[in-house]
């Protein structure tokens, strides 16, 4: 059986990360990317990269620290978002110039992981298939990289299989993309960006589009133009703007300093009021730009969430010309409805409505769990997986009920929780799909329950130190975000974290004899359900109840994580600047260096 040191499981933009920064500081290990499809990318690969996908950010802000995306390499010019296939050709040469892409193993699928507990130092047996044949190989460590949309969710309609057109999810656009010479009229199912984008595609080329937005989800996701505020900023820089991050209740916002106006902004009365008018300006100046309720058919389209509590979810209109034309000429039919079921080339909405359609396309969002089974059975709990609550959890209810009084406590603004659709229900509870899907992943689990997202919270795993989740937080700072959690997950690995951040491998969390600056476990356990819980109360119009979700708090979990490697957290020159310049990719550009250094500067 073959034995690696690593095994870093996806090439996406977190699971490149990953290996580039573990080969760089360990270039004696052996190592291996297993990749289930056919090339490298993630959502970037060339299978899915559907006719008009852009980034939703702009040059200078969705690339490496240590990897600048140039205008004289890639084409892209400043102020344009960057086209799907630019983005694949750049992971590819990120690939290439970190000594990474020959460790790539391409259709090869991780089906199980096996926890080797007879072991001391821990590591995995995974089982593997390519090419229809199933291998097992041997790895100390083990970097799951799959993300949260690495597994499309497709209903099963009720009359689909007599529907006798095509039926597929957004994530297999591409595939279907000859429908856009060939069809006449086509239905769009869902109100995520991957909607938006396929109705704009079909729209554009003159293709009639009936675009189905359930009356009980979430509604339209908020769609703001690259440029907000009265001020007209960049949107993901200001979000990255510190003194614009202190508006945004934060459980982590501590790792960022300013501690006193944080206090005050979510602790006094008058602080609250402040924030409050914050994000009603955010949301009334994206409401007004886009002339929502000009037109009834834009009307429809009106984001039905508060802006302060919708995550990730809260997406930029990054097409070439005006999205909302394509509504008013009437080429986009807008329908707030539920699907019933299907008929011959017809879609039946609850509201008794019938639209002839040569198509189906479902932007139904993902399955929230890993695609990898672990084993022994049971140990997705341990691992701070989601698991089902009606065995046993991972922690009390206790643990919960003290977490959640310590949020609320912090931030009275999240007691008020807001009622976005009061006909809200699980999209396994609608009328038109089969029974035969009410299984995950929507069959309800407890959610992520990771030490600062990565790692899992229980004793034996701090130990092994032989497993780690990258990429699983959806934000506007992915590139950033994968490059800092590379080093974070390479540094626990090669137990090189200062001892304030978790004790070294040669304390025992249950020593019980006092090191100052050293997290016990029941602190390292406290504060994973803390910043876990956290998500439900923050982020109700996101996905924060199922997992990491978060916008505005990117830069205080960046600050978190610097401070965690014991480098420093305010990287400005300048107080002025500190407060009122955008973090971008380039602050963070010399981390890896400055760790090193500072590792060797705690050895003298």
């Amino acid at each position: 059986m073959e034995t690696l040191d690593l095994v870093v499981v996806g090439s996406g933009i977190a699971g490149l990360a990953a290996a580039k920064t573990y080969h760089q500081l360990n270039p004696e290990k052996t190592l291996a990317i297993l990749e289930a499809a056919a090339d490298l990318g993630g959502v970037w690969t060339k299978g899915r990269l559907y006719p008009g996908l852009k980034s939703n950010n702009m040059l200078g802000t969705y690339e490496y620290p240590d990897f600048p995306m140039d205008t004289e390499t890639f084409g892209v010019k400043s102020g344009e978002h960057i086209p799907g296939i630019v983005m694949y050709q750049y992971l590819a040469k990120y690939a290439e110039k970190f000594d990474i892409a020959d460790k790539i193993r391409y259709q090869h699928k991780v089906l199980t992981a096996e926890h080797q507990d007879s072991s001391s130092s821990g590591g995995w047996i995974l089982t593997v298939v390519n090419n229809g044949k199933e291998k097992s190989l041997r790895s100390s460590r083990l970097i799951l990289a799959t993300g949260l949309t690495s597994e499309p969710f497709l209903p099963d309609f009720r009359g689909q299989e007599s529907f006798g057109a095509p039926l597929f999810q957004t994530a297999s656009f591409q595939k279907h993309a000859c429908t856009l010479d060939t069809a006449k009229s086509v239905t769009v199912f869902g109100g995520t960006k991957s909607a938006w984008d396929a109705v704009y595609a079909y729209a554009t080329r003159g293709i009639k589009v009936d675009w189905v937005i359930r009356e009980t989800g979430h509604g339209p996701i908020w769609q703001a133009p690259p440029y907000v505020t009265p001020l007209k900023k960049w949107l993901e820089k200001l979000v990255n703007t510190r003194m614009l991050t202190w508006f945004s209740p934060c459980i982590w916002g501590f790792a960022g300093g300013y501690n006193a106006i944080r206090d005050f902004y979510h602790g006094t009365a008058v602080g609250r009021a402040i924030a409050n008018a914050f994000w009603s300006i955010l949301g009334n100046d994206v409401i007004t730009l886009n002339k929502y309720d000009s037109h009834p058919e834009t009307k429809k389209l009106k984001p039905w969430s508060h802006p302060m509590f919708t995550a990730s979810s809260f997406s930029i209109l990054n097409y070439p010309t005006d999205f909302f034309d394509l509504v008013r000429d009437g080429t986009v039919k807008v329908h707030i409805a539920d699907i019933t079921h299907l008929s011959p080339r017809s879609v039946h909405l609850s509201d008794g409505t019938q639209l002839p359609t040569d198509l189906l396309c479902c932007a139904t969002g993902w399955k929230h769990v890993p695609p990898v089974r672990f084993f022994p059975d049971g140990i997705d709990r341990e691992l701070g997986l989601p698991h089902d609550p009606t065995k046993t959890l991972l922690f009390t209810k206790d643990a919960l009920e003290k977490a959640d009084d310590e949020i609320l406590s912090r931030f009275p603004r999240l007691r008020d929780q807001p009622v976005q659709n009061p006909k809200l229900k699980s999209p396994l509870d609608t009328e038109g799909l089969s029974s035969t899907d009410k299984v995950t992943p929507y069959t309800p689990l407890t959610p992520f329950i990771l030490y600062h997202f990565m790692i899992p919270p229980t004793n034996k795993f701090l130990q092994t130190r032989d497993i780690a989740f990258a990429g699983y937080c959806q934000n506007f700072s992915t590139a950033i975000m994968a490059h800092v959690q590379a080093l974070w997950i390479t540094a626990f690995f090669d137990d090189q974290l200062p001892g304030k951040t978790l004790p070294p491998l040669k304390r025992r969390l249950y020593s019980s004899e006092p090191v100052e600056d050293v997290k016990s476990l029941e602190a390292i356990e406290y504060e994973t359900v803390l910043y876990s819980r956290f998500g439900k109360w923050r982020y109700p119009a996101g996905r924060g109840a199922q997992q990491p979700d978060f916008v505005f708090d990117a830069l205080p979990y960046l600050d978190l994580l610097v401070s965690d490697l014991g480098l420093k957290v305010h990287r400005k020159k300048g107080w002025f600047a500190e407060l009122s310049d955008p973090y971008g990719p380039e602050d963070y550009r010399d981390l890896v260096g400055e760790f090193v250094d500072s590792v060797e500067a705690r050895k003298d």
